[in-house]
């Protein structure tokens, strides 16, 4: 997962920023479940993957 600039989340709608945020969870869940089974990942990855989830509900919580 890349690292995407904030400043094109910022002019997404509310439900692009949903969907974006599906995916990012989705992407999260896969990658504890390869840690879990032992599976090769890149471990940095979760990292980056839980700050952009935290990026995009901060964003939706401003939006409401």
């Amino acid at each position: 997962m890349s690292i995407s600039n904030s400043n094109s989340k910022d002019n997404m709608s509310f439900q692009e920023l949903i969907d974006e945020l599906k995916k990012a969870e989705k992407a999260l869940f896969d990658l504890r479940f390869k840690k879990a089974t032992r599976q090769p990942f890149k471990s940095h990855e979760i990292k980056a993957t839980r700050k952009e989830v935290a990026r995009i509900k901060t964003l939706l919580r401003d939006k409401v």
